[in-house]
């Protein structure tokens, strides 16, 4: 770590000072990059994309399961590489991984020159600015359980297209499902007062964001810590009437706090779209128990049909995990069978990895990584028919699609998405007739097939 200030350039001028973050994980955790280049921008600095530009690096980390701490680490090292070069003057890590394992990363990490936890967003200007060294916490620190939470105030800069955003409607959880340690970081689940986010979707609509997308880690628990149970229903409609925005989409519902009126408020908004995010997890009775989650395939189900009987378009999507402790054979075929009855357009999957201060934990892990990846594979395969098949049933419809550019790999193609279809997670509609600019709404009439995606034409604007 340097105790030098920036160099000067041959003017005298102080010289750019760039920076580059790295941003691992969910939506969530990309909102809270957004702060932190918020709060770095107010201070002068110059974003690049190539790590090897950057004089400072920030890493953003995840620490889910384990393939993401794996991730979080080797993009750590990674970053630090760059140091050998001369450039590299100082190197950042922030996020879940820190709040949940500090000191272990402070013993083994010596590359990194500053950490930051999820209740530290603020300080990111003073962590990567040229300091002298000083005393480092001891490598036995322990964090307690996040309790920021940003607002509508919060200086913050958009890392998705200028056409569409995150707005973090809620933080932390109160849920104890047995697999999953985010409360013990993330905290307690406290919602943001529904005025902070219908003046930061204004902002954002006025700034020319025409599609936000709405999270929590679970969304439809929104408000009830304010005393209300209908919160998320009544901030949609407060959302409805800002006559700027195109597009609100829902991510993260779960399913004991859907209320009917939540399905309802869905399906009356004029801008709310047809898009169910919902994780399941699983649908044996016996597994939902043990992951205590509670509920079976027939409750999914009917839950489910009240969705699509409410919006007959409805996309539904939802996660699951394979080969958590005890999954039998008949378990896992009866998750099979739900997923073909339920016909989801969207499933992501996956393995189960032991997670550290979680009652699962406690529990042997007992089923082979092998057969995990086996009937993860399985399952995968399943859907992948499903949503080949759900594809071809719009074969031949108009939509409405939001363009976002030149495919990547062509100059013949552009790419966009419809209603159905989230940024980053789902499939994405090829648009190969037509002419349209990125952030422009038209109208498509769909042709072809191709595997997870679709292909069409321009038939004109939306």
């Amino acid at each position: 770590m340097s105790d030098r200030a920036w160099p000067d350039d041959s003017a005298g001028r102080p010289a750019p000072r760039r920076l580059g973050l790295i941003s691992l994980g969910c939506a969530k955790n990309l909102v809270d990059s957004e702060v932190m280049l918020g709060h770095l921008a107010g201070a002068g600095w110059e974003f690049v994309n190539d790590p090897a530009d950057a004089e400072v690096i920030v890493v953003n980390t995840c620490s889910f399961i384990g393939p993401a701490r794996e991730e979080s680490i080797r993009t750590i090292l990674e970053a630090a590489e760059h140091k050998k070069s001369g450039r590299l003057r100082r190197l950042v890590v922030t996020g879940c991984l820190v709040q949940r394992y500090s000191g272990e990363l402070r013993a083994e990490l010596p590359e990194v020159d500053a950490f930051l936890g999820l209740d530290e967003l603020d300080r990111i200007v003073g962590a990567v600015e040229p300091a002298p060294p000083r005393p480092q916490p001891a490598a036995d620190v322990r964090w307690s359980a996040s309790r920021y939470l940003y607002d509508h105030a919060t200086p913050r800069r958009l890392a998705t297209p200028p056409w569409t955003a995150y707005i973090k409607i809620a933080e932390g959880c109160d849920h104890s499902c047995s697999f999953c340690a985010i409360p013990s970081f993330r905290g307690a689940f406290r919602s943001r007062l529904p005025q902070s986010v219908v003046r930061e979707a204004r902002d954002l609509a006025a700034r020319g964001v025409r599609e936000i997308n709405l999270i929590a880690q679970d969304s439809s628990h929104y408000g009830r810590d304010l005393g209300t149970n209908q919160g998320l229903a009544d901030l949609l409609r407060e959302l409805d009437g800002i006559e700027d925005l195109r597009w609100i989409r829902l991510h993260y519902l779960y399913p004991n706090t859907v209320t009917q009126e939540l399905i309802d408020t869905m399906a009356g908004a004029r801008r709310v779209l047809e898009y169910v995010d919902m994780p399941l997890q699983h649908a044996h009775p016996d597994m939902l128990r043990r992951m205590r989650r509670g509920g079976s395939a027939e409750s999914h189900l009917r839950l489910l049909s009240r969705f699509r009987e409410a919006m007959p378009d409805a996309a539904l999507r939802t996660t699951l995990i394979v080969g958590f402790p005890g999954e039998t054979e008949d378990e896992f075929e009866a998750l099979l069978d739900f997923v073909r009855e339920a016909r989801f357009d969207h499933l992501g999957a996956f393995s189960y990895s032991h997670e550290d201060g979680t009652s699962a934990g406690l529990l042997a892990d007992d089923v082979a990584e092998t057969l995990k990846q086996e009937r993860r594979d399985r399952l995968m395969a399943c859907q992948q028919r499903i949503a080949v098949e759900r594809n071809r049933e719009r074969i031949g419809r108009e939509v409405e699609v939001l363009v976002e550019g030149g495919h990547p790999e062509t100059e013949h193609l552009l790419v966009g998405r419809m209603r159905s279809q989230a940024l980053d997670v789902d499939g994405q509609v090829l648009l190969n007739d037509g002419a349209a600019r990125p952030g422009e709404f038209v109208s498509v009439r769909l042709t072809e097939v191709a595997g997870y995606d679709l292909v069409g034409g321009i038939v004109g604007p939306a």
